[in-house]
């Protein structure tokens, strides 16, 4: 089975002073969440759409999905975790309990407040996915890259053509991504940045797919502004 699983449990502290948790902002007079969903219910490969929110919010997302017309059987909404792995973790585990695991069955992961996901995007992580163990979505780093391990001098400037900046969707096989993430101890834990480290400090091979520039994660009020005129651009053509 090919499950989907949104992660929308950050509450927007970068955005400044606004009401509610990021991917509940509007993107062109529709929340930027809604935008993202839509992308997943246009792919019909996908058993269940799963969408992790804090349990707070977990109302109000299922108001804005029935106001928009996602109220779809397949779209759940859970609670979601402390942070983001532990948040992956409750959609796998809500998977299982509800589902079952098959050993090929993946969770197709995504940043609701990254909107603007393409169909091939999302295709060849459904591809390789059922390839692979584990999928990263990726761009070709533009500026150098500058390491410094204590905030005041370089430490290293690693060859740039090395270099990728990742993006969303991560793709994995849900049994092996559970069971490496339970035996990570609880330093491993505590340096990870997304859910394809679990893979990479176990020695796993992580497959890489080409991302797109424009597929940007709208964080920072800068961010919303740089969507609204990638919205404005592509009505205006």
């Amino acid at each position: 089975m090919i499950y989907a699983g949104i992660l929308a449990g950050g509450k927007g502290t970068r955005m400044g002073n606004v009401p509610m948790p990021k991917q509940f902002l509007t993107l062109n007079d529709k929340p930027i969440i809604v935008h993202t969903v839509e992308k997943f219910v246009l792919n019909n490969k996908f058993e269940k759409i799963i969408i992790a929110t804090p349990k707070e919010w977990v109302n109000h997302t299922n108001d804005i999905l029935k106001k928009y017309n996602l109220d779809f059987p397949r779209i759940q909404v859970i609670v979601g975790g402390e942070d983001r792995n532990s948040t992956i973790i409750s959609i796998a585990d809500y998977i299982e309990t509800e589902f079952s695991l098959g050993d090929e069955d993946i969770l197709v992961t995504h940043d609701a407040v990254r909107p603007f996901l393409t169909h091939r995007i999302l295709q060849e992580n459904i591809e390789e996915g059922l390839a692979h163990n584990a999928v990263d979505t990726v761009i070709s780093a533009v500026d150098t890259i500058v390491e410094s391990n204590d905030d005041s001098f370089i430490s290293s400037i690693p060859r740039r053509d090395y270099m990728y900046q990742g993006q969303t969707p991560q793709t994995f096989n849900i049994k092996k991504l559970k069971s490496l993430y339970n035996i990570l101890t609880p330093e491993e834990k505590t340096i990870l940045t997304d859910a394809c480290k679990i893979f990479s400090i176990k020695g796993e091979d992580v497959k890489l797919v080409q991302g797109e520039i424009f597929n940007i994660k709208v964080t920072t009020p800068y961010d919303l502004n740089v969507a609204n005129a990638i919205i404005k651009g592509s009505l205006d053509k």
